[in-house]
């Protein structure tokens, strides 16, 4: 029997800012709104409200652009020292052509401008970059929300990443804790016999991806719960969404 999901937005949790408490903002928001955190209830967190609370907080007034920033910049109609950011989050330059800087952070994750990002950062000349450790994040966040609310939960922190072959962006897990985000299938025989041999579902990335359709871009809300979804409940890492160098045939 198919599952039956309901995913419920958190709003009210106003400016999240360096320092804050992430989990007790979030326990006390779904509480005020009537909705409190449940077993097994699975947290979509963006990234934004976490790298805020983390500090990872940037003034480019700040940055000093090096040579290679002012030539990819220059080359790309892009602000230096937004490009200067984007090459010390990142491993590598992926692309650079067309307007468009894609690189692998420093985390393995390949995307736009090392996810360096301007958006719904209050304070004119602030980016946002990426938690230092989103799966570190994404623990730290679940094992508070278990001392306050008394509940066990997964946690995924999301963030918006343009798609191969496809137009349009989705979200997907950059941070994932006390689940697996994967559902294996390997083995598995269909209902017509066929013998399934490379089916694996990222569901962390299905997880994020659909908690953002009640989250949006501009309505203030940061947080989801995604309340009946049966996860397999594990020491899993959005790092394990990576695909290894030496299987990616597209690297």
């Amino acid at each position: 029997m198919a599952q039956e999901l309901r995913i419920i937005p958190v709003g009210g949790m106003g400016e999240v800012r360096p320092g804050d408490d992430l989990a007790r903002l979030i326990v006390a928001a779904a509480r005020a709104q009537g909705t409190p955190l449940q077993q097994g209830d699975v947290l979509v967190v963006t990234q934004k409200v976490v790298s805020k609370a983390e500090g990872r907080l940037v003034a480019l007034a700040d940055v000093v652009p090096s040579p290679q920033a002012l030539e990819l910049a220059g080359r790309l109609d892009k602000e230096p020292r937004l490009v200067e950011l984007v090459l010390r989050e990142s491993r590598r330059i992926v692309r650079a052509e067309r307007g468009v800087l894609i690189t692998e952070t420093r985390h393995g994750f390949v995307c736009a401008n090392a996810g360096v990002d301007a958006s719904n950062v209050a304070g004119e000349g602030y980016v946002a970059l990426l938690p230092e450790d989103p799966d570190a994040s994404a623990e730290a966040l679940r094992q508070g929300i278990g001392r306050l609310a008394g509940v066990e939960v997964a946690v995924v922190i999301s963030d918006t990443f343009g798609r191969p072959w496809r137009e349009g962006h989705v979200n997907v897990a950059v941070g994932v804790a006390g689940m697996s985000p994967f559902l294996d299938y390997v083995g598995q025989t269909d209902p017509y016999g066929y013998v399934l041999r490379v089916t694996t579902i990222a569901v962390a990335d299905e997880l994020a991806a659909a908690a953002e359709l009640v989250m949006g871009k501009l309505e203030r809300v940061p947080v989801a719960i995604v309340r009946g979804y049966r996860y397999q409940p594990g020491r899993g890492r959005a790092t394990d969404l990576v695909r290894p160098a030496e299987r990616d045939l597209f690297r």
